[in-house]
């Protein structure tokens, strides 16, 4: 599969225009639909699976494109943005593909600087130390700060001729605000931890910055044409139940909710919602009684409940072998899958790992899971 020359792919309207236009027409018909018949519920002919972090450093291609890239040049070059995001759907057989870009890119366009540290991961160079640093952050403007990312959602959409459907994605706003605060990634998470005991109105005041933005960033990327969207709450782990409702799934809720109220005044605005809250399996149910369509579990959520929770609420669910499981021999691999994938049942389920792919995973390996879960 190889890019579409430009001159070939119509205009994206302006940023400026989306919210009162859907540009969802247009593009290429979709020849495999299983993942989205899944996520309504419906009867698909196979399991459909993709992975988190499915374009990245576990393949060769990918590394090699980076060696003259850097991480977020990649990002914010559409063009470099839809070749890499196409690299895993032309290498493997997935039933999605998911943009490539990076959750910081949002307090990447409010103003923060971030760079990717070798070896260290994502850095801010000046992370919010006090709650006067919210003063200093910009609300992004819709018709210049997102055009980069939605213009690779855009291309990949045409690049990808219908293959399969496209994934946009942000992260969650207290996933992004604990990198804001904490200025990188952490084990402990206590400069974050403090600031919502400490100052909890200035919290919510970030918070609700967070979601306003990625309300409209979301919208954006449907109108770019993303066909499902994924919010990532990395660290949910990392609240108790009383925190988790008023820090993180609260303001969650607000962008399902907002999501599906512009779905039910244009149809054609709707795209299946996935949530995944890592590490909070503590709080399924009330994660079940959202807006979301379909929840994403880690490997830590025992499946029976999950599926159990699903059922009773309506949802799809998402998940969730643990990536490390793909360290073991090919016969460990389809033994795993074909259990994992019968206690889950064949409804209303899309295959996937419990996280994100690891950069030392051999591709062969992943296409024995790949494969073994289309064979079921």
């Amino acid at each position: 599969m190889e890019l579409q020359p430009l001159d070939s792919i119509p205009q994206r309207i302006s940023s400026s225009e989306y919210k009162s236009l859907h540009t969802n027409t247009g593009f290429p018909a979709i020849l495999n639909d299983r993942i989205l018949k899944a996520a309504h519920g419906e009867e698909v002919d196979k399991i459909p699976i993709w992975i988190m972090r499915q374009a990245g450093r576990y393949l060769e291609e990918f590394r090699n494109l980076r060696v003259e890239n850097e991480f977020f040049r990649i990002c914010t070059t559409p063009r470099l943005a839809c070749e890499v995001t196409l690299l895993p759907i032309n290498l493997l057989p997935l039933d999605a593909a998911i943009i490539f870009s990076d959750i910081l890119v949002i307090p990447q366009t409010m103003g923060m600087e971030v760079i990717m540290e070798k070896g260290k991961g994502p850095v801010f160079t000046h992370p919010l130390q006090t709650p006067e640093d919210i003063n200093l952050l910009k609300i992004p403007d819709i018709s210049t700060d997102y055009e980069p990312y939605l213009d690779a959602i855009f291309l990949t959409r045409h690049s990808l001729l219908g293959k399969v459907p496209l994934i946009g994605f942000c992260g969650g706003p207290f996933t992004l605000f604990t990198y804001m605060i904490e200025g990188q990634g952490s084990t402990v998470f206590t400069k974050s931890r403090r600031w919502i005991y400490q100052y909890p109105q200035e919290t919510h005041r970030l918070l609700d910055m967070l979601t306003n933005i990625l309300c409209d960033f979301l919208l954006a990327q449907i109108c770019s044409g993303a066909q499902m969207l994924q919010i990532f709450e990395s660290h949910a782990g990392i609240l108790g139940p009383d925190e988790f409702e008023e820090f993180l799934l609260s303001y969650n809720r607000k962008i399902a909710s907002f999501l599906k109220e512009k779905a039910k005044i244009n149809p054609g605005l709707e795209a299946p919602l996935i949530i995944f809250c890592k590490d909070a399996g503590y709080a399924l149910e009330s994660i079940c009684q959202t807006e979301f369509d379909i929840i994403q579990i880690d490997w830590t959520v025992p499946i029976p409940r999950a599926r159990e929770l699903a059922n009773r609420y309506g949802k799809v669910l998402q998940g969730n072998l643990d990536p490390a499981a793909l360290y073991a021999s090919g016969d460990f691999i389809r033994q795993k899958a074909t259990k994992m994938v019968e206690t889950f049942g064949k409804e209303k389920y899309i295959c996937n790992l419990g996280h994100g792919i690891y950069p030392d995973t051999d591709p062969e390996k992943l296409r024995v899971y790949l494969e073994t879960v289309h064979s079921l």
